[in-house]
């Protein structure tokens, strides 16, 4: 079972909380007095946190060249210096500030840094130019650093090359890295969770398709009009089981081709197959893994409904619980082991779940293991598996 990805929320919040702690002391000794019932330590706190944040939102997916440049500036506040660069091995990223015609010399400044790893200061020798009003002529670079793999270097420029001013920029080179290895988590959780969806559309039961077809066969002559409706319901059910798009979609989207799954089940089963739903509207909007309720309707259909006599019902019910939704699918079928439940939440082969494990997984990556699928069932007794998702979770969007 996959683990939590809460570790760079603790990370960034750990970095975040470093770099506002370096930087205020880096300020100088803050006065006591107050302004009203805030003293200008509050102040500097907080105008500190409020500009990090906003080079935050620019690094989310790592060290681009649209992002880094959009951050600069932001940096550039924080290290209140009047000009910074961002370098790559390959060449300059992103400059921002005055003395724009020192950005050609950059990459020059960084190359060793870029090297060597070592932060440096670099003297008005190699960085001073001829005009008297510039306000460059110092600069201080420290290295970006992911997996101890230089990727970066900051540059920050300005009269003078302070002790202070060097420890402020190694603090935050040392931030940017923590963003840009927050950004590389998050890619590689997208990777892990294609795979997954992958893998779970290979799993697709080859049953239901067989099925659908033969009931849609079965009604071509004597009711062409339903036969078409079920094929167009099977089209629609296919293409987005089938689509490639994000890893994430809107509960709606998710519930409306659980309909169509149904429909086309509905059409084998007859009145077999009773369904019920009670879904509050305020939850429709909220983002969750795509593909992560009909696998678990298909399990109650395949190995609840199915192996009954007389047949069952299937409830599926939405509800708001404040900061999270709640999803929770119930059968009253023949029920499981729970043994053999829990090793199909294992994702252990051979135990003829259609995506149980593969559900949980995904569900447990994006959200923490606190959000994994609760499975209740006994022989004879039925099954219900319920899941939360937050309505809003860093990184998670529905994408079409």
């Amino acid at each position: 079972m996959s683990g939590s990805f809460h570790l760079p929320t603790a990370i960034f919040v750990a970095g975040g909380m470093l770099l506002l702690y370096a930087l205020v002391r880096l300020v100088g000794p803050a006065r006591r007095a107050r302004r009203g019932f805030v003293s200008d330590v509050d102040h500097a706190t907080h105008a500190t946190l409020h500009t990090a944040s906003l080079a935050a939102r620019h690094l989310q997916d790592g060290l681009t060249a649209e992002g880094t440049s959009r951050a600069a500036r932001h940096l550039r506040a924080l290290l209140g210096a009047p000009a910074v660069a961002i370098c790559e091995p390959s060449g300059l990223l992103a400059w921002d500030g005055a003395a724009e015609h020192h950005r050609e010399h950059a990459f020059r400044d960084a190359s060793e840094v870029l090297g060597t790893g070592r932060t440096i200061v670099l003297g008005a020798d190699p960085v001073a130019c001829r005009d008297p009003e510039c306000p460059v002529r110092n600069a201080v670079v420290a290295p970006v650093v992911t997996e101890d793999r230089v990727v970066a270097a900051l540059a920050a420029y300005g009269p003078h090359a302070s002790a202070g001013l060097a420890r402020a920029t190694e603090e935050v080179a040392r931030w940017i890295s923590t963003q840009a290895e927050l950004a590389e988590l998050g890619r590689q959780r997208t990777r892990v969770m294609e795979a997954e969806l992958r893998a779970l559309r290979a799993q697709i039961s080859p049953h239901f398709v067989h099925n659908s077809l033969a009931a849609i066969a079965s009604f071509v002559r004597t009711d062409p009009e339903r036969a078409r409706e079920l094929l167009l319901e099977f089209a629609d059910f296919s293409r987005y089981a089938l689509r490639r798009g994000g890893v994430f979609t809107t509960l709606a989207e998710e519930l409306r081709n659980v309909e169509r799954y149904l429909v086309l089940e509905q059409a084998r089963f007859g009145d077999r197959l009773r369904i019920s739903l009670l879904i509050a509207p305020e939850v429709l909007p909220v983002t969750v893994p795509y593909l992560a309720i009909q696998p678990i309707v298909e399990n109650a259909v395949r190995h609840g409904i199915a192996g009954k006599e007389g047949g069952g019902s299937i409830s599926i019910t939405a509800t708001d619980h404040g900061s999270e939704a709640e999803i929770a699918i119930e059968d009253d079928g023949v029920g499981s082991d729970p043994e053999v439940v829990r090793l199909a939440l294992d994702g252990q082969p051979g135990t003829d779940s259609i995506g149980l494990g593969n559900v949980d997984a995904r569900l447990r990556q994006v959200y923490g293991d606190d959000f994994g699928l609760v499975v209740e069932t006994a022989p004879g007794a039925g099954t219900k598996v319920t899941f939360r998702v937050p309505k809003y979770a860093p990184g998670v969007h529905a994408t079409t």
